[in-house]
């Protein structure tokens, strides 16, 4: 029979001296204690790994430590496992951290599990029968309360038959972890071998890595290439999420790396310190949960001491939950959906736990009532992957979001990103605009409200004008300039705005003067159109019409907006009908004469060689003509 490989890991919890490297020897036969300490005191005090083959899929077994002292290496071992084996000896019944490990299990999420009633070859039938009904009694309204309770002795073997099944028929009832999302194994241990140098082990919480690729140690943000992978003790291509695995990277330092770092893809993750997160307190904490309590923060295969901020007033009671944002001793790498553990410093219990919301800068105001909105928002979308890509278009700081800052912030890879944006915008959730950029439908309605506004308020400001020119309007929008272009169009598509004169207005907007204003405008055009090639200059207006010069540079900006001038540079403005006919001089006289030098072109228009070169040089700058030497060539 093939034995295939299964992304499942069990993992025993229990009270200490209660059998569960035993059981686990029994089921493998594998000696997971395999320190000299461990064998010595006959204790368990490191994680403990096994493959073990349940009829043709091969699984991994993790053995956890039961003594109260090593809790914290019970949450590391556990934080990575789909389903329990809670061990309970029948001489002894529940114990101090058989409840614990059963609270530990529920708060990290596990929903699958059996009960393995062990040493019941020490004591008399009855004794069994009584500490069964008590076990049954314990698990009653926790995800255990419909699992078998199933007595076996890892001395003669009696029950393991039953044991098996019931194990065999729960994996069958595990979802295997896929290779989805962004590969990231917290660290168990390290250590070096032989002709291989450094080795990580942990189990992946998601994605998968293959020889040869090029990964990332955190929080020392060192880079690393990936030369060999064992999973389940043997040789493989690729370590995927729920293996128990082993991967070589020859260029780290073995003595460097501990539990609680963390190995990934580069760019996804960083260390942080503060992170949103949701907690429930356990039902039976006699005391409430203070706010800016110390505790002890397990995510992953990291322990840390942290402070709770809680986004309430007062205090969190036994049994309640609520949004919380923690600040750490020392910057941790977690992920959103990520589980946690609270512990009290001392003497050290567990108080509760829950889901990491996001890593987040700095301490967010819990008196702010958008920001109680936003965090209540973002848990609830954090759930769900698709909600949670929509929340971070919705929310992105610069009014849209590129594709690779969603996949950073979202911890999904493009591939596995690119159908959840396909989905939304076939909702119309969001909108796909120039360049894998994306914004949400709201922020569209809003922005879009935002710039009719603007234009609204330069009209109230500028009767006279047509509009606003796209520089103006970029200016005053305060967006990035792809945003804009995309939302003005659809604002023009829409029939909301119009463009008129080089300018944007609103489809109702025309121009309004007085009888005052109007003749002015005609007398200044006048001046101009008199004159093509030797204009007058703002000066020369003001004394002639008798007007300020701030009435002048009015005046001439009026009649640019009208198009009837055109600024060719400082303080120098021609005719917009001149303009067109030195340009059409121009042409003519290059095609003839293949080329023109620039002296002569003050000849072509009859002026001077002031008027003359800033027009050669306005054309150059529009791309009607390009210079080489002293000669002009059309472009």
């Amino acid at each position: 029979m093939t034995t295939q490989q299964h992304n499942v890991t069990i993992g025993t919890a229990g009270h200490i001296d209660h059998g569960k490297t035993a059981l686990v020897k029994l089921l493998t036969g594998c000696e997971t204690d395999r320190l000299k300490i461990e064998k010595e005191r006959g204790m368990s005090i490191e994680l403990g790994f096994a493959p073990c083959v349940i009829a043709d899929l091969e699984v991994g077994i993790v053995d956890v430590p039961g003594h109260e002292n090593f809790v914290k290496t019970m949450v590391a071992g556990a934080s990575g496992i789909d389903g329990c084996i809670l061990v309970v000896a029948a001489d002894d019944g529940v114990m101090p951290q058989t409840r614990e490990h059963l609270d530990i299990l529920t708060l990290l999420g596990v929903r699958h599990g059996i009960v393995a009633l062990t040493k019941v070859d020490a004591v008399p039938p009855e004794r069994t029968q009584a500490a069964s009904q008590e076990v049954r009694q314990f698990v009653t309204g926790t995800f255990l309360q419909d699992t078998p309770i199933l007595p076996i002795s890892n001395i003669t073997g009696e029950g393991f038959e039953d044991f098996y099944e019931a194990l065999k028929a729960m994996v069958a009832t595990i979802r295997p972890k896929t290779a989805n999302g962004v590969f990231r194994v917290p660290v168990e241990r390290a250590f070096s071998a032989k002709g291989y140098g450094t080795i990580v082990a942990g189990i992946p919480t998601c994605g998968s890595i293959g020889i040869g690729d090029e990964v990332e140690l955190l929080p020392q943000r060192t880079n690393g290439r990936v030369r060999a992978i064992q999973v389940y003790g043997r040789d493989s291509a690729r370590a995927m999420a729920g293996q128990c695995a082993a991967i070589n990277v020859p260029q780290w330092d073995q003595k460097a790396i501990e539990r609680g770092n963390v190995i990934s893809i580069s760019n996804y993750f960083v260390p942080h310190q503060w992170y949103l997160c949701e907690l429930k307190l356990l039902d039976y904490e006699k005391a409430d949960l203070k706010n800016g309590a110390r505790v002890k923060f397990h995510t992953g295969t990291s322990e840390t001491t942290a402070g709770v901020y809680l986004f309430q007033e007062g205090s969190l009671k036994p049994g309640r939950q609520c949004l919380i944002q923690v600040f750490l001793n020392e910057p941790v790498v977690a992920g959103p959906r990520d589980h946690f553990i609270l512990r009290s410093l001392s003497p050290t219990r567990t108080l509760g736990g829950g889901m990491v919301v996001e890593a987040i800068e700095k301490r967010l105001k819990r008196t702010h009532p958008e920001i109680l909105a936003d965090v209540a928002e973002r848990a609830r979308a954090v759930v769900n992957p698709k909600d949670f890509v929509e929340y971070c278009v919705r929310t992105a700081e610069s009014v849209a979001a590129e594709e690779k800052q969603i996949s950073i912030r979202t911890k999904t890879p493009l591939p596995e990103l690119a159908p959840l944006l396909a989905e939304l915008a076939g909702e119309g959730r969001i909108l796909p605009l120039s360049g894998r950029l994306y914004i949400h439908t709201d922020t569209v309605n809003r922005v879009g409200q935002h710039l009719l506004n603007t234009v609204r308020g330069f009209h109230h400001q500028h009767p006279e004008s047509p509009g606003m020119t796209r520089e103006q309007f970029l200016t005053e929008s305060a967006i990035r300039k792809d945003v804009f272009d995309a939302l003005t169009e659809r604002l023009r598509s829409e029939g909301k705005l119009v463009e008129r004169k080089g300018c944007l207005a609103l489809p109702e907007h025309r121009e309004q003067f007085n009888d005052a204003e109007q003749q002015l405008l005609h007398t200044v055009e006048a001046m101009f159109k008199s004159h093509p090639f030797d204009p007058p200059g703002p000066q020369e207006v003001a004394d002639k019409t008798r007007i300020t010069p701030a009435q002048v540079e009015r005046v001439i900006r009026i009649l640019i907006e009208q198009q009837r001038l055109v600024r060719i540079e400082q303080d120098l403005y021609f005719h917009a009908e001149a303009v067109a006919a030195a340009r059409e001089r121009l042409i003519a006289y290059i095609k003839e004469h293949n080329g023109l030098e620039s002296v002569q072109f003050k000849y072509v228009l009859d002026t001077t060689r002031k008027y003359a070169i800033p027009l050669l040089d306005y054309f150059d700058k529009i791309g009607l003509t390009r210079r080489v030497g002293y000669t002009r060539l059309l472009k």
